[in-house]
């Protein structure tokens, strides 16, 4: 069974505070985009372990015992005992440490295949709560559609954003820059009375320039200039928003004219080795 673990961006993300248990609230709308991986589950026959099988533009550490995918297949398999064995074959395609999601959508959609494949009959409840002990923005990816974000992450509610509609994305990342999650976090300021994102996404997105922002460009911009710079690229570009996306390093820049944002990628295709237009 072969399935297209896609990535995510971010609208606007607030770090609301830091909670007792050492995790943050946050604020912010996630939405699927069309860059994927590739995924592919099929039974295992007459082998007694599940295995990996990783290749990617990038080196991977596709270490069982750490990667999320077998991480995944685990965590089914603690409720699922009867599942047998399985060999995965995993593409990757979506940059580590980019703020995309590309890990924990292929955990997620380890468990969507297992589900489908072994016909387990699991809900999608069900299965984000699998995911979820896996990583806090995994249970996303479990559905498939713009969700407004809260708590740590794992509180989900579907939301509709019409202003997206006509837009061109273009997502890319600089070489070099891989920000980790906890590196983001150290440096960032919380506002417990930040404006909630699905307010501002509700506003034309020609004022989302100064209205929508994701907190964490103010600690990782310093510490990585080249994220920066390519988000005022983009603006030199005429895109009409633009934005770092999760903890980084991947920044998106939304287009309204679709032939400013083809020569926005045309410029940028060679300078990168990762960069889509959607």
């Amino acid at each position: 069974m072969v399935v297209f673990p896609h990535a995510k961006i971010n609208l606007g993300l607030n770090i609301l505070r830091r909670r007792s248990d050492g995790y943050h609230d946050i604020d912010s709308i996630m939405v699927p985009v069309g860059c994927s991986d590739v995924l592919e589950v099929v039974p295992a026959i007459n082998e007694p372990r599940t295995t990996l099988e990783c290749h990617g533009s990038e080196d991977l550490d596709c270490s069982e015992d750490d990667n999320l995918v077998i991480r995944a297949y685990n965590a089914v398999k603690s409720v699922c005992r009867d599942i047998p064995s399985v060999r995965i074959f995993l593409q990757k395609n979506i940059p580590s440490g980019a703020g995309l999601g590309g890990g924990s959508a292929d955990a997620a959609y380890t468990v969507r295949a297992l589900n489908t494949l072994f016909s387990l009959g699991l809900s999608n409840g069900a299965m984000a709560e699998i995911v979820s002990s896996i990583g806090a923005d995994c249970p996303f990816f479990v559905y498939n559609s713009a969700m407004v974000v809260s708590g740590i992450g794992t509180t989900l509610r579907k939301v509709s954003i019409p202003t997206l509609s006509g837009l061109t994305i273009v997502i890319c990342r600089p070489d070099g820059c891989h920000v980790s999650t906890a590196q983001a976090y150290a440096g960032v300021a919380k506002n417990p009375n930040a404006t909630p994102v699905e307010r501002i996404t509700e506003l034309p997105p020609t004022q989302w320039r100064t209205e929508l922002h994701n907190m964490f460009e103010d600690s990782v911009f310093p510490l990585y200039p080249a994220i920066a710079d390519l988000k005022e690229y983009f603006y030199r570009a005429d895109a009409v928003y633009s934005a770092m996306s999760g903890s980084g390093a991947a920044v998106y820049a939304l287009f309204q004219d679709k032939s400013k944002a083809a020569k926005a990628f045309d410029q940028l295709k060679y300078r990168y080795k990762f960069i889509a237009t959607l």
